[in-house]
């Protein structure tokens, strides 16, 4: 394990002070898809630097644009983006680069790509992308190790998705910005990322309607601009972070909440004994009373509660003793964290797609690792509030998503670094 790749964190101080959220993972990563659309330069100001983003940057730039940073706003210049070609080595880091298949085939007819995520194509997320691409035209070879698209014109068309899903919508949304005629969409994903996306690409000069709806109504084949667009405030680290003062038992003020978008999530946090209120834009919350079990909590797509916060979530139950449950309803295998969560005095049992969560008056802390980008973060969570010293490895995990988790906990009074050879208690003057 990489020295670097490591956190360490002294837990049982509650989070306290305000604190100002980053730039949306998930609505950046389709704006920068849709920059490639006009041969010239887009700006997404406020957007997060964060592992995801610097991958889809390095993507750009293999296709031939030019990107830079001005402090937190990125510029790119598709103006000599000519190439049709997406390398394996980039698509194995993330899935989400397949939302550029539609926007290279509307630009240049053609496009290739390794797989995404490093899979074979079989029962997942990205058939429905393929279904949508088939729909406008496009022929698709699925070969060994990569995709090969090509359509002569994209032509508007009817899409009628099977399931929900986020990224397909994305994928159908830009597609029909350079089809021909109108493109009606229907099960769209109605997540903020879809919404964000709309309104980045009406101000590139496309015609759209419905977003937000299970109805999406896209007129595209019309010249368009550079789109320049503050990126929204990250819902999930938003989330994330009050469920670090949850689990503390602290209290904190968001300067920049994602308003509307943090419903469901602080339904359950009111649940737990959380209190909260909006106060000139701020969301202010106090987790000094939370200790109220939930009996069950289930994920679902928006405006349900987000996936992305299940782990987190099961964090904050593993500090708070009697039994809560949750019911994983949109991904099969999103329990990886309840093994670790165990090993820090946690009490969890996970059958099919439900975990008991019998929690601890007080988690001890330990080495433990993460698997996974919210998993990661749920790790640091617990970890801040256990008693003793936790290292928590795979913080390139947590980069994906995160620009400096350790910097934002410690500016809320968290005692936390990452790993620099010595212990926290040897650093422990810094706090």
């Amino acid at each position: 394990m990489n020295r670097l790749d490591k956190i360490h964190i002294a837990g049982g101080t509650p989070l306290h002070g305000t604190i100002r959220i980053q730039g949306s993972k998930n609505a950046a990563l389709p704006m920068m898809a849709a920059a490639l659309l006009y041969p010239g330069v887009s700006i997404l100001r406020n957007c997060p630097k964060i592992a995801d983003v610097f991958c889809m940057e390095e993507i750009l730039c293999a296709l031939g644009a030019d990107t830079w940073w001005q402090e937190h706003d990125l510029y790119l210049d598709c103006t000599k983006a000519d190439k049709t070609e997406i390398s394996g080595i980039y698509t194995e880091k993330m899935r989400s680069s397949v939302i550029l298949l539609g926007v290279l085939l509307g630009r240049y007819g053609k496009a290739s790509m390794g797989y995404p995520g490093g899979c074979v194509i079989g029962k997942r997320p990205v058939d429905l992308h393929l279904y949508a691409l088939r729909e406008f035209g496009v022929c698709i070879e699925e070969k060994k190790e990569f995709l090969e698209a090509e359509c002569r014109k994209l032509k508007g068309c009817e899409i009628f998705f099977a399931g929900s899903s986020v990224g397909a919508t994305e994928q159908a949304v830009l597609t029909a910005a350079s089809a021909e005629g109108k493109t009606r969409i229907h099960n769209c994903a109605k997540e903020p990322e879809i919404i964000w996306l709309c309104r980045f690409l009406k101000r590139m000069g496309i015609k759209i309607q419905g977003e937000g709806t299970e109805k999406i109504l896209v007129e595209g084949g019309a010249p368009v601009k550079g789109g320049d667009m503050q990126v929204p405030p990250d819902r999930i680290v938003a989330g994330t972070y009050l469920c670090a003062s949850a689990a503390t038992r602290g209290k904190i003020e968001i300067e920049n909440p994602p308003e509307g978008e943090l419903t469901a999530f602080l339904e359950v946090y009111r649940k737990m004994g959380g209190q909260y209120e909006w106060n000139s834009g701020k969301l202010v919350a106090d987790s000094r009373r939370v200790r109220f079990p939930v009996p069950l909590t289930e994920t679902a797509v928006y405006p349900g509660f987000p996936t992305d916060l299940q782990s987190p979530l099961m964090a904050v139950f593993a500090t708070i003793p009697g039994e809560s449950r949750i019911q994983e309803s949109v991904f099969e295998d999103r329990f990886k964290i309840a093994e670790e969560l165990n090993r820090m005095g946690a009490e969890i049992k996970i059958q099919g797609k439900k975990a008991w969560i019998r929690g601890s008056f007080c988690l001890k802390g330990t080495k433990v690792r993460a698997q996974e980008l919210r998993g990661g973060a749920a790790l640091v969570i617990a970890a801040l509030a256990a008693k003793g010293e936790s290292i928590v490895e795979g913080y390139s995990f947590i980069r994906r998503g995160y620009e400096d988790i350790s910097q934002d906990i410690s500016r809320l009074g968290g005692k936390i670094k990452k790993d620099t050879g010595t212990t926290i208690y040897e650093d422990i003057q810094q706090y």
